[in-house]
């Protein structure tokens, strides 16, 4: 489990098939083999270490509903440890599962803030709600405005300079994990329907 609080933002520095190294130094610490590290979103477990560097292996079902799929040497990702039972919950509960893809529509700024405008399937929009949380590419964010085809969420400064957000361009595809808890929600009140009480 995550919180969307990113340590650091660490670097692609080789991808070959299933392989990714990721060049780091804060996250190191206290990290050890078998770890689970979530970068952009996506829970990770740490296979080899090196002074400077993390090893994961990716499965081809996280290459397609992710946007690992795309990540070249030098591209930028933002990486958090999961949490232990000292940890301070301070986003939201972030499973590192990540649903699917959504667009990057607009970066605007807005005073010290930038408003980042995402495009995403009806299927996963119905799931991100008015001033709820929902996770971009392993950031937890809060919803501040929707609409049939898209959501938007507002970047303060300290999120802006230490993820990989507003580094990204109109067009990029973003990992985007939902609220648990609506899905939950979900499932149990169509259970009910089919089953009665």
């Amino acid at each position: 489990m995550f919180t969307g609080i990113i340590e650091e933002v660490g670097a692609v520095r080789r991808r070959e098939g299933g392989e990714l190294v990721i060049a780091c130094s804060a996250i190191l610490e206290d990290t050890k083999l078998g770890d689970s590290i979530a970068i952009n979103g996506v829970d990770l477990t740490v296979r080899a270490m090196a002074p400077d560097a993390l090893t994961f292996d990716v499965m081809p079902e996280t290459f397609r509903r992710s946007n690992l799929r795309h990540l070249a040497v030098g591209d930028l990702v933002n990486l958090e440890r999961s949490v232990n039972a000292s940890t301070r919950l301070s986003g939201h509960v972030v499973r590192g599962v990540v649903e699917t893809t959504c667009t990057l529509v607009s970066l605007t700024p807005e005073e010290d803030a930038v408003i980042a405008r995402y495009r995403v399937d009806p299927h996963y929009l119905r799931y991100i709600v008015m001033k709820g949380p929902v996770c971009v590419d392993g950031v937890s964010l809060t919803v501040m405005a929707r609409d049939e085809e898209s959501f938007a969420v507002s970047l303060v400064r300290y999120t802006q300079e230490h993820t990989n957000l507003t580094r990204r361009r109109p067009g990029d595809e973003i990992n985007l994990e939902t609220d648990i808890f609506a899905r939950y929600v979900e499932q149990l009140l169509e259970a009910r329907a089919t089953t009665g009480p």
